[in-house]
């Protein structure tokens, strides 16, 4: 019995627990003036959290790799070739609550920004260049959760009943300040992460260096 739990875990790969749908997204770099900027888009009135910035992305198909549900989504989104996207490499995913959400690093190659035609899903799309972000950093503000528990929570079952101290779920929301666009929440905290990195590994020239 041991041996076969052995022989199992030995290839067994870890999973967030709990985790019922998974989303991939397109962190798209593309140059503008010669200029890497990063592209993003403005969700339209007609799908969830309409106004918001987000990049491209949506859920991750049955049997479809998160590289390949980013590509796609993508391609829907901004009915640009599948050719036109040069994938870097996958970055880090943010969990929250039954959700993961994967980010694909790419460069959209061989198409100008003012030939992009969006779908319906997609209000505009505008850039920032990546020089600003690692020059500007993001506000965070911190937010505190409250847990609800239903009336047949079993307190008897756990120590010191209603007064257990259960702590408070916590997280912090980043905001950059852009002038003509609301950046913030998961996609300001992908585009946070990827300029750290960068900067942290000394990966883009800094003009001010």
């Amino acid at each position: 019995m041991i041996d076969n739990i052995e022989t199992f875990f030995a290839q067994y790969q870890p999973k967030p627990l709990y985790v019922t749908k998974e989303y991939a997204v397109l962190i798209p770099i593309i140059e503008v003036d010669g200029i890497p900027h990063l592209l993003y888009e403005v969700r339209s009135q007609h799908i969830s959290q309409p106004g918001d910035t987000s990049f491209p992305g949506g859920r991750v198909e049955p049997n479809e790799t998160v590289k390949e549900a980013a590509i796609r989504e993508t391609v829907e989104e901004l009915q640009i070739p599948i050719e036109s996207i040069h994938v870097i490499g996958e970055m880090d995913y943010i969990v929250q609550n039954n959700r993961v959400i994967h980010s694909v690093l790419a460069e959209i190659k061989g198409i100008d920004l003012l030939d992009i035609i969006w779908n319906e899903e997609v209000e505009e799309i505008y850039t920032v260049p990546i020089q600003y972000f690692i020059d500007n950093e993001p506000d965070h503000y911190t937010v505190l959760g409250m847990m609800k528990y239903p009336p047949d929570f079993p307190y008897d079952r756990i120590p010191n009943g209603k007064q257990y101290n259960f702590g408070k779920p916590k997280s912090t929301i980043p905001f950059y300040n852009l002038s003509d666009h609301y950046l913030w929440g998961f996609t300001a905290s992908l585009t946070e992460r990827l300029i750290h990195l960068i900067k942290e590994n000394k990966l883009f020239a800094n003009k001010k260096e």
